[in-house]
């Protein structure tokens, strides 16, 4: 093999960070680390043989070199072929032919009435949203809802339900729930008295999670780890040049006003006199759509950058321009120039922005 040419599979996808890199394997949904060096080889020489590569470093290095591709082969990231140039590289572009992709609903003590908004979600061909209720709700509500959607035959093809758990939430009837409306893509049960998570009842569709954590407002929003890494095309190609959460989402918060998302401070009407269309034509609305991770300190310099989801509600306030905050977010524990996860809400360096955004019960809580 090592006379012929190596190619990396197309849908193997590099990402080099400050002291480590990644390759994401977008087609199964995983990632490989792998060392900053490896990377160059690759990014230098990917279609050459890996004979020519050892010339390359005047054989000084050919034992690292055949554990590098050995790696590479055992993990199925290459292959060899004599005509590289018959594999050309992914396209990296995205696109979407929604107004908007993706909303979230919070609700409290408002009922918003989703059937009356649904001819605005239309419009807007989202397909993608997601019921987030800070008190307790039955089972039959959302029976209801899912059943508006099929009744009005929405486009919505995935539905997301946060809510919180309680005693009468029957594990068999939320399965067969789940089983009766394919749309329902979860349902997250938080203030548990346990974490579990079930396997999906179909393929990539179906989760029942149950989480201790209690979530009593937008303010749980934001957080980064390793749980909300998604290393697939979709993700990776719009964060080439968009940003991971914000792009294409509208939300409409727990007391009806229309947002980017629920925790961003400003608003742009209320659902009782203001449309969707018009929240999303104003010229603030997408203020953030186009700042991707590749801008934002610390997070420019990260191998997860382009697996991972952004958060510009919440940040540590440190670096700005003109009105556009780049900073790193908060909530992440992450030192990507040491490769260490820490809890964030214990660092001393984020305690003015935790005390900006009164986060202080939030964190003393958790």
């Amino acid at each position: 093999m090592k006379s012929k040419n190596f190619i990396l599979f197309a849908d193997c996808l590099p990402i080099k960070g400050a002291n480590r890199s990644l390759i994401c394997d977008v087609k199964n949904n995983q990632y490989h680390f792998i060392p900053n060096g490896l990377y160059d080889i690759i990014e230098k020489y990917n279609g050459e043989t890996i004979n020519f590569v050892k010339k390359e470093f005047e054989n000084e290095y050919d034992e690292i070199i055949d554990e590098y591709f050995d790696f590479l082969f055992d993990n199925k990231l290459i292959f060899f072929n004599e005509n590289p140039q018959l594999f050309p590289k992914i396209n990296n572009q995205w696109h979407s032919p929604s107004l908007i992709t993706n909303m979230i609903i919070d609700y409290d003590e408002i009922m918003h009435e989703l059937k009356s908004l649904l001819p605005q979600f239309e419009k807007l061909k989202c397909s993608h949203i997601q019921l987030r209720f800070f008190k307790k709700i039955s089972l039959d509500y959302i029976t209801e809802v899912v059943q508006i959607l099929k009744e009005e035959k929405s486009r919505i093809v995935s539905i997301d339900f946060v809510l919180p758990f309680h005693e009468n939430f029957n594990i068999e009837a939320v399965t067969e729930l789940i089983a009766e409306n394919s749309r329902i893509h979860s349902i997250v049960l938080f203030n548990s008295l346990y974490d579990k998570s079930y396997p999906p009842i179909r393929e990539k569709m179906g989760y029942i999670m149950h989480v201790k954590r209690n979530i009593v407002n937008e303010s749980h929003c934001g957080i980064i780890n390793q749980e909300y890494f998604y290393s697939n095309i979709t993700l990776y190609t719009e964060s080439q040049q968009h940003n991971t959460c914000l792009n294409r989402k509208i939300s409409i918060d727990k007391d009806g006003n229309i947002r980017n998302c629920p925790s961003m401070p400003k608003h742009f009407g209320n659902i009782k006199d203001t449309t969707l269309e018009e929240a999303l034509n104003h010229p603030d609305f997408k203020k953030y759509w186009n700042v991707n991770k590749d801008m934002i300190a610390v997070c420019k310099d990260c191998e997860f950058r382009h697996i991972c989801t952004d958060c510009r509600a919440y940040t540590e306030r440190t670096h700005f321009e003109e009105d556009i905050d780049l900073s790193k977010p908060l909530k992440c524990g992450y030192n990507p120039y040491t490769n260490v996860w820490e809890e964030w809400s214990t660092n001393p360096l984020k305690e003015k922005a935790i005390e900006y955004y009164g986060m202080q019960d939030l964190v003393k809580n958790n």
